[in-house]
């Protein structure tokens, strides 16, 4: 049983050890996941408190990898006020000023999100399961019952190229998923929705951006490392890493 602090209460929560299965960010291993009870009343604030101890939310899961042996997954947040953009970021920004405009949408099922989703997995990952998803799963995976999440368009004109899926936390803004029309991959709408997120917290005066877990020697995920300064979660506190710090997943502490 692991305990979790709360500035109003003190809040026990149990922690369950999650059956091996592939790793789904490195080919021929096997990973375990930490899971948050899934009978626990969780909240908002509880789950700003669980992501600052290096968890994730999918769907009503709360967890973070436990493998035996390996400590490749880093979890990721980015500091608002002292992030600084680097040149394609800029570029990239600039662009969305005059092109791009993002509307704020509940965390309802919208079926043209979902044909969106569909047509990015399919394109982006035509080897995973999620390409046939189900509409409930879909949705599920998005969103939870006891968590604000928000679907933020991002629009070219009236055309949807892109949905950024974010949990409202009291200290922060949790990048949860976000899928793009893969023809317009070259604009970088992934970059673009995290660049809206950056802006977003700040806007609203929060601290940090989570990203989830990046892994160093996974390609999909070096996008995460761009954004800098970066914080990532060393098993025991946040550490901080300037534009020219490489991140050492190898050296994280258990």
């Amino acid at each position: 049983m692991d305990t979790v602090s709360d500035p109003s209460r003190r809040v026990s929560l149990r922690l369950f050890l999650g059956p091996p299965h592939p790793c789904p960010y490195l080919p021929q291993r096997q990973a375990r996941f930490l899971i948050v009870d899934p009978a626990a009343p969780l909240t908002s604030r509880l789950l700003q408190q669980l992501m600052d101890q290096g968890f994730r939310r999918g769907g009503s899961e709360v967890y973070r990898p436990h493998c035996r042996g390996c400590r490749a997954c880093v979890s990721l947040r980015i500091p608002v006020q002292a992030f600084r953009p680097n040149r394609s970021q800029r570029r990239c920004w600039r662009f969305a000023e005059q092109e791009i405009s993002l509307r704020d949408r509940p965390g309802w099922f919208d079926p043209d999100h979902y044909a969106l989703y569909l047509r990015y997995q399919q394109a982006r990952h035509p080897d995973g399961t999620m390409g046939n998803a189900s509409a409930a799963h879909y949705h599920g995976f998005l969103v939870s019952p006891w968590c604000e999440t928000r679907f933020w368009e991002l629009r070219w004109g009236e055309r949807l190229i892109a949905v950024a899926v974010v949990d409202l936390l009291p200290q922060g803004l949790s990048a949860v998923y976000t899928f793009f029309e893969p023809d317009m991959a070259a604009f970088s709408p992934g970059k673009l929705a995290v660049l809206w997120q950056i802006a977003e917290a700040r806007r609203r005066g929060l601290d940090s951006v989570y990203l989830g877990f990046w892994v160093q020697s996974c390609r999909k995920m070096y996008y995460k490392d761009q954004y800098r300064p970066l914080d990532a979660w060393d098993g025991t506190l946040w550490r901080r890493f300037g534009p020219a710090e490489p991140i050492d997943s190898a050296n994280t502490p258990e």
